[in-house]
């Protein structure tokens, strides 16, 4: 199975277990695989993260990387989306393929700079108001990965 051939939802570095958790539902119920790149403020098989993904685990490819760097390395930049509440694009503006990264900061640091300055142009934004610092991380993958999904015509 060649890395790209279905959506994957890459989470750099993330820290709630519970927020994992409700992503590989949503991975489930859209058919995207989830990448995690090390390293997790938690363990695998913390029951926290077990129960908010409840038996949705079973269906969902799920890999532990070590490197985003690495993962990034040979794909072609159009396939690539950053999430970051400091991007000035809207999520709505980047056109979304069936096999394309979406990926995603941790909770409290988001994506490191070196990434974001590196693939600028593949950075967006979901709107907010100022004066708040960003949505919970579960929420912020929903909407981006349906989205995504409606550009390509997902049928439910």
């Amino acid at each position: 199975m060649s890395f790209l051939q279905l959506m994957k939802i890459i989470l750099f570095q993330p820290q709630i277990p519970q927020n994992t958790g409700n992503i590989v539902r949503t991975c489930a119920v859209t058919g995207c695989d989830l990448v995690l790149v090390e390293p997790l403020g938690f363990s695998i098989s913390d029951r926290w993260l077990k129960r908010a993904g409840l038996d949705y685990w079973e269906g969902v490819n799920v890999q532990v990387v070590p490197n985003l760097e690495m993962l990034l390395k040979d794909v072609a930049p159009s396939s690539v989306h950053l999430f970051s509440s400091k991007a000035k694009t809207l999520y709505t503006e980047h056109q979304y393929g069936k096999d394309d990264l979406l990926i995603f900061g941790s909770e409290t640091s988001g994506l490191p700079p070196e990434i974001t300055e590196k693939w600028i142009d593949r950075c967006v934004t979901l709107p907010m108001r100022g004066g708040v610092r960003c949505l919970n991380l579960a929420t912020s993958v929903g909407i981006a990965t349906y989205e995504a999904k409606r550009q390509q015509g997902f049928v439910w």
